[in-house]
């Protein structure tokens, strides 16, 4: 069955950085479109970036400091966050899906991502 792995979450300073990664077994990212999202502390989950046939897709309120990729040889999507800010602080999620098989819609367990002075 197929399942995402996030990693590479952590506590950095306002205006650091980190990458996270998703690794997937069990279907070949290059075939679905691939997604981040986050939660953050009493709030609802919301969308933060998308890769699907190389066209990438942001949430306003990352465009700029973030960059998602993927790379078909790992089967694995990543996100670059730069110049990280408080309101930044949520678990970060992968997703991936078939936008037309409502059985191959895929998520991780999530990462934290905790950014704090």
């Amino acid at each position: 069955q197929g399942q995402v792995d996030e990693s590479g979450g952590g506590l950095v300073q306002p205006g650091g950085s980190l990458r996270l990664s998703c690794a997937a077994s069990g279907f070949t990212v290059s075939r679905f479109a691939m997604s981040w999202h986050r939660q953050a502390p009493g709030k609802g989950r919301e969308f933060v970036a998308s890769i699907t046939d190389g066209i990438m897709d942001y949430a306003d309120s990352v465009k700029g400091r973030f960059t998602i990729s993927r790379d078909n040889a790992e089967n694995t999507m990543y996100l670059q966050m730069n110049n990280l800010k408080p309101e930044d602080t949520a678990v970060y999620y992968c997703n991936a899906r078939l936008p037309f098989n409502a059985d191959h819609n895929f998520w991780g367990h999530g990462t934290q991502v905790t950014v704090s002075s």
